[in-house]
């Protein structure tokens, strides 16, 4: 048998608004109950339990419990199954407490409970705690799916001991289709080589709490963006190496996918973040060494000038650092208050006597994000009160000093601090715990020697390097890895990737090192896998480094993405062509036989290239807006190496549109004028897909229905190029967007109807 959600794009149903609950409940639960081996007999929708304890009223009506499904084999019913919507927690939270209760009912009285909204698939036993026993994603349900046959399938479970002379005649045949369905349940091949270009996935910034509150970094890549890639491009089990791994997102999201993570960094306070966050702890220890801490610090807190004087003396703190070029101040002390100071030194010298490393880190790490407001270059923002700011550093890229102070009170952020990293532990424990973390290393190196990793022994790489003068990070650092003890040496500025710095590293230093990163990229990554590689530079030559490095090392370029973070700025609405809506990533394979790519030939009429890539953006997007036209073409100028050139011939594309595209304000897509042709070569199959999208949806607004012949009819005269295709390959695409409405008309599809089956 094989993958039965093969064709669903789970992506896609994540943000299809018409994918709801009864769709969850038949597109995907029924054949996932099917393949475990239940049939009608077994399933009970819908059945009414009575509250055992709740009533309302004063004539004491009863409460209706109504789960969704009910197992049932002969008269035991050994799990509950409840349906929720894609955007449904189905980990944490009400929903779970909800099920369970259906669980413990005195008619149900289940081993266990589950939950699927769609996407995830959850399950709990029931005398168990809180923490799902099996967590997945439905798209990788190849790799869960013994598992799970394991705990839910028809034969997993048994009525004690029987009677038997032979077990084929008792046994059902619900049972036997069971045992034969799980063993011939099929994993699919995963093709390496041929994996898709992502499309543009939708940002969740702050969704995530182990990316968000825990600690305060320069950059970070979008979480879900990440975790999308991660399971594109390689399966569970996998080994994931971010080479330029700042605050760990990739490594974290990794994990976070059952994949082993190698994460780098020669920054220390980046490891020291990623180490600390992962780490492995008792929540109820860690509590107790929490309020220890905080009893101690307020027993005697530093308030008084003699006793700030006092803790001075006695406590050690960071001092004589010579801060950037470019601060408000000259050194490290200088960016705090004597009362700053104090207090700060006593938190530090109380946490350090933990005895477990893990939570000594952990609280290390609250401790370290404590500092990022209690100095005096912390802005508040003006919008919300005084603890909703942040440290200028991550602000400005410099150490500068806040006009008007902030006293805020310390222990108060500690404590916020703390609740934030334990709530992003607790989120992570499911996939990162004592028995998992030997798959994370977090390792202080330079992305240019990764001479600790055995050739062709990655399987991903996903990765966001520094980009030229924007970032110091070493040198905006000083600050928490003085206060964390964390050693930073010559050599460490030197192999530091960057243009400029307190080194005043030059723009050839800064190329050469990006340059041997990608080698030692290639070098261990194995062959027919993939490297995706973020692009953030406004300098066109910085792109051509990155494509001509990659190419003479072997890898082949595989296309680009826009992909945006989350906000458009104001650089972006000003001058389109300079800057990109988000970033670029640029996506390489490790193949044995690779391909480069072609620069144009300027000689070619250029508008030409500006039409067929409009043309192109529109055909596969069914009409596409003004931005994605903007990133598309940039993309395009980059590849063929023409961005000056047309930064200077098309600073405005409303002319070129306006001439040679109709423009509908309501949906803000620009689309081929109407019974037009392509004027540039398209795939046919596009072609075709853009006139049957637009054919069947004039159809639908005139209320009639069509055949297949006249769909041909119409669809002929509009390609071009030489090629006619055949009616199969009509049909083909009509199948994938249409539907039949009796023998032979057809219809457009409803708005997000999906072909899954």
């Amino acid at each position: 048998m094989v993958n039965i959600f093969s064709e669903i794009d789970f992506n896609t149903l994540k943000h299809n608004p018409d994918f709801k609950e009864d769709s969850v409940r038949e597109v995907v639960i029924l054949p996932l109950l099917k393949i475990l081996g239940y049939t009608e007999t077994n399933i009970v929708r819908s059945k009414t339990l009575q509250h055992p304890f709740l009533k309302i009223g004063s004539k004491k009506r009863k409460i209706n419990l109504i789960p969704d499904y009910l197992l049932k084999i002969e008269n035991n019913y050994p799990w509950v199954l409840d349906a929720k919507a894609p955007n449904e927690n189905i980990k944490e939270g009400d929903h779970i407490e909800q099920v369970y209760c259906y669980a413990t009912h005195p008619e149900v009285r289940s081993n266990y409970f589950a939950l699927c909204n769609g996407i995830e698939f959850s399950l709990f036993k029931t005398s168990g705690n809180d923490t799902p026993i099996l967590y997945f994603s439905l798209a990788e349900i190849n790799y869960y799916y013994e598992q799970l046959a394991q705990f839910l399938s028809l034969n997993s479970f048994q009525v004690g001991k029987a009677f038997a002379y032979d077990e084929g005649y008792f046994l059902t045949q619900s049972r036997k289709v069971a045992k034969k369905g799980a063993k011939d349940f099929l994993v699919s091949q995963f093709d390496y080589l041929n994996r898709p270009l992502l499309a543009e996935i939708i940002p969740k910034k702050q969704a995530a709490k182990r990316h968000f509150g825990v600690h305060g970094y320069f950059t970070k890549q979008v979480w879900n963006v990440v975790a999308e890639y991660i399971k594109n491009f390689s399966q569970p089990h996998d080994t994931i190496l971010d080479p330029f791994g700042g605050s760990g997102v990739t490594a974290i999201e990794a994990l976070m996918n059952n994949r082993k993570a190698i994460s780098i960094d020669i920054n220390p306070l980046a490891i020291f973040m990623v180490n600390s966050l992962i780490s492995p702890v008792n929540f109820d220890e860690l509590n107790e060494a929490f309020n220890r801490v905080k009893l101690a610090y307020q027993k005697n807190e530093p308030t008084t000038e003699d006793d700030i004087k006092k803790a001075l003396k006695k406590y050690p703190y960071p001092k004589g650092l010579k801060l950037p070029k470019g601060s408000d101040v000259d050194t490290i002390e200088n960016l705090f208050s004597d009362k700053q100071l104090a207090q700060l030194a006593f938190l530090k010298s109380i946490i350090k006597k933990e005895k477990d490393k893990n939570i000594r880190n952990s609280l290390m790490l609250a401790f370290s994000s404590t500092i990022t407001k209690i100095n005096k270059t912390y802005h508040n923002s003006s919008s919300r009160d005084e603890n909703a700011g942040n440290s200028a550093v991550f602000a400005y890229y410099r150490y500068r000093v806040a006009k008007n102070d902030i006293d805020l009170n310390l222990i108060k952020s500690f404590e916020t601090k703390y609740k934030k990293l334990l709530n992003a532990k607790k989120e992570m424990e499911y996939f990162i715990n004592e028995n998992t973390i030997s798959k994370a290393q977090i390792l202080k190196a330079s992305a240019t020697n990764l001479s600790f990793i055995p050739n062709e022994s990655i399987d991903y790489i996903y990765t966001d390097p520094p980009y030229g003068k924007k970032i110091p990070y070493l040198d905006l650092s000083i600050m928490w890895n003085a206060w964390l003890d964390l050693e930073v040496t010559e050599n460490d500025y030197n192999l530091e990737a960057i243009e400029g710095g307190e080194n005043k590293k030059t723009k050839d230093e800064y190329n050469q090192l990006i340059a041997q990163s990608i080698k030692e990229m290639y070098r261990v990554l194995k062959f027919d896998r993939w490297l995706s590689f973020v692009f953030a530079h406004k300098d066109p030559e910085f792109w051509h480094l990155i494509i001509d490095t990659a190419e003479s090392c072997g890898f082949e370029y595989k296309g680009a993405v826009a992909q945006k973070n989350g906000q458009t700025s104001f650089k972006k609405r000003q001058n389109p062509f300079t800057v990109l809506s988000g970033q670029l990533i640029i996506n390489f394979c490790k193949v044995r036989t690779p391909k480069a790519i072609m620069k144009a030939n300027l000689g070619m009429d250029i508008a030409e290239i500006v039409i067929q890539t409009i043309e192109g953006v529109i055909a596969k997007n069914d009409g596409a807006t003004l931005e994605q036209i903007n990133d598309e073409l940039i993309i395009k100028g980059l590849e063929l190496g023409f961005l000056d050139l047309l930064k200077k011939e098309y600073s405005d594309l409303t002319p070129i549109l306006l001439d040679n595209f109709d423009y509908d304000e309501k949906t803000e897509l620009f689309t081929l004028k109407k019974d037009t042709k392509f004027k540039s070569h398209i795939d046919v199959k596009l072609r075709i897909k853009y006139y049957l999208i637009s054919y069947l949806r004039r159809m639908e607004r005139e209320n009639k229905t069509t055949t297949f012949d006249e769909i041909v009819l119409y669809i002929l005269p509009l390609l071009k190029n030489g090629t006619t295709p055949e009616n199969q390959t009509i049909l083909t695409v009509l199948e994938d967007i249409g539907e039949r409405v009796g023998e032979n008309h057809w219809k457009l599809k409803g708005e997000g109807q999906l072909s899954l089956f």
